[in-house]
């Protein structure tokens, strides 16, 4: 459970440098942020790293999509392990 908790932090972070993206990408030499999610010592981290690219908004829009779909899938075993022990809970009292 703890590593779908980090996945879902790293890819908050991720969905934050992309709205950061989005919301600047009208502004005079702005650079974006890439962020990329890895896996360190069984712990899921978001690496954010500046590029010298504009912002990419057909990038930033299907990352945001991929990453709304991997955050809800993230949260099903959280939710399939608190309806266990509620369940398990029940049946104790």
């Amino acid at each position: 459970m703890q590593i779908n908790a980090n996945a879902m932090m790293a890819m908050s972070s991720w969905m934050g440098n992309s709205a950061h993206n989005v919301a600047n990408v009208n502004t005079e030499e702005f650079k974006a942020t890439q962020t990329t999610i890895t896996n360190q010592n069984d712990a899921v981290v978001a690496q954010s790293a500046q590029t010298q690219n504009s912002t990419d908004l057909e990038t930033e829009f299907t990352d945001q999509i991929s990453l709304e779909r991997a955050f809800e899938a993230n949260t099903k075993p959280i939710q399939a392990q608190d309806e266990m022990l509620g369940t398990l809970l029940d049946m104790k009292a």
